[in-house]
Parts: structure tokens; sequence; C-alpha cells
């Protein structure tokens, strides 16, 4: 599995901020500091967003593989 950003997974999905916001009862703003690293949401919103997106929340949060060689 590889890891996405929030981002990747919300456009991916096919939805815009404003409609993450409108879904998970937050203003559009929160959805683009998540996107942005400057909040993080927390676990029960991150299940949410990886439901919504479909996605597993590990694709969130696994860490960056480097490869050696």
């Amino acid at each position: 599995m590889e890891k996405i950003t929030l981002k990747a997974a919300r456009v991916n999905a096919g939805l815009t901020q404003t409609q993450v916001a409108a879904i998970g009862k937050v203003n559009p703003a929160t959805v683009s500091r998540w996107e942005t690293g400057k909040a993080k949401p927390d676990g029960l919103q991150l299940m949410g967003l990886a439901y919504l997106y479909g996605v597993t929340v590990d694709a969130f949060i696994m860490p960056e593989v480097q490869t050696v060689g």
C-alpha cells in the first residue's frame, strides 16, 4: 500500500473541499488546513475522510518509504 495525501484522496474521490466540509460539518478552510498540513484531523475525522474517499486510514498515516541503492 502506498501513502496518499488528503488532497490526492479527495481529488481521486471526485469531491471538492466545499463538499467535504459540508459532509463533515466543518468549515471549508478547515479542509484546506488539513490538506496543507497546517492542521490535522482528529482520529474520528480521519476515519470519516478515509471512508468518504474510499481508502483506508493506513493510506494516510503510513510512513514515507525510501529505497536504498
